[in-house]
């Protein structure tokens, strides 16, 4: 049993295709959109090729119609995508998306998974790093052999007694100084985290022909091609 584990698109279709991957399962765990200006495409190969989803903060935003204050860089990203995804997201893109599941308790061949985007105290909002108390306090009630999370844009496994969290990093926007788009496998029980090359190029100019501001692209090429750091390439003014 092969389980492909994908999160954070944020609307990066040339990331998201560049994966070629076989799989049995497709586990996605939220954010399929803002951050690019591509949400159709992504939100469409999520509906067809995903055997389970949830729901991130970002997909609750765009489909609840909430406006972005762009304070900070990532903000100031997300706002600035936010008009285009209403032009070009139907109804039925915006109705699925506010109807996915937060959580999903699943059994897949011999091992139990929880999904959620943050943690299981806030599906969708709490950021948590890598940090093992925190993550022990998070999973006091929870029995199961995989948690899989996303969020923080970072891939992490921790083994925690008998519980493994698992966040496969961002597809669409990592941050880990990594500007290839991060997935993880699980096959057989046994995790392997996975990069692969995409073209940038093709993103940005997918936002240029979008109509998005001068100075936000510039921002976006800087942290996708840094994997993540706002103050790369001497743009320490982002």
């Amino acid at each position: 049993m092969k389980i492909l584990l994908l999160a954070d698109i944020h609307a990066n279709w040339p990331a998201l295709s560049a994966i070629d991957e076989s799989f049995d399962v497709c586990l996605f765990l939220g954010d399929a959109v803002d951050y690019a200006t591509d949400p159709v495409a992504c939100i469409e190969w999520i509906r067809e090729k995903a055997t389970y989803c949830v729901r991130g903060n970002h997909d609750h935003s765009v489909a609840q119609r909430v406006a972005v204050r762009p304070k900070g860089t990532f903000r100031r990203m997300a706002a600035a995508m936010r008009d285009l995804h209403f032009r070009v997201l139907t109804d039925e893109h915006l109705t699925w998306l506010a109807q996915i599941p937060v959580t999903q308790h699943l059994t897949i061949g011999d091992h139990s998974f929880l999904l959620v985007h943050a943690t299981p105290r806030d599906p969708m909002d709490e950021y948590l790093a890598n940090v093992k108390d925190d993550w022990e306090q998070r999973l006091e009630h929870v029995n199961v052999d995989f948690v899989c999370v996303g969020h923080t844009h970072m891939p992490m496994d921790l083994q925690l007694d008998s519980t493994r969290v698992i966040n496969p990093g961002s597809v669409g926007q990592p941050r880990d100084g990594d500007a290839r788009a991060s997935y993880a496998v699980i096959e057989d029980g046994q995790v392997e985290f996975r990069r692969v090359d995409y073209d940038i190029d093709r993103t940005i100019h997918h936002m240029e022909e979008s109509g998005i501001d001068e100075d936000v692209i510039r921002q976006a090429r800087v942290i996708l091609s840094s994997g993540g750091n706002p103050a790369a390439n001497g743009a320490s003014q982002l």
